[in-house]
């Protein structure tokens, strides 16, 4: 009984350990565009998430996911995604030209 109050002891710290490494190599990345119509609007916050990523040697992990609002002349949008370390930085001007 002993052996198994320290078998479990140990697989707990095992995992207390380990998950906040990995937790901490992942995060939540948010861009914005903003322009005239919609559709232009979302192209441009998913260009500049791409582009925030790549720029910070991120690599997104699952969906994007864009949000609107339309304003008097203009709709903003905003996309984020959930991006970890795990690619080279490339070298950007702002968010919008990485090469």
């Amino acid at each position: 009984m002993q052996n198994l109050n320290y078998g479990l002891v140990a697989a707990a710290m095992v995992c207390a350990y380990s998950m906040p490494a990995g937790a901490a190599e992942c995060t939540r990345i948010t861009a914005l565009g903003e322009m005239l119509t919609h559709d232009t609007a979302v192209l441009f916050s998913n260009n500049a998430l791409k582009n925030t990523l790549a720029g910070k040697g991120l690599v997104g992990k699952g969906s994007v996911k864009t949000t609107c609002k339309t304003g008097a002349t203009t709709t903003t949008c905003y996309s984020t995604q959930t991006a970890c370390k795990g690619a080279t930085p490339k070298t950007c001007l702002g968010a919008w030209l990485c090469v």
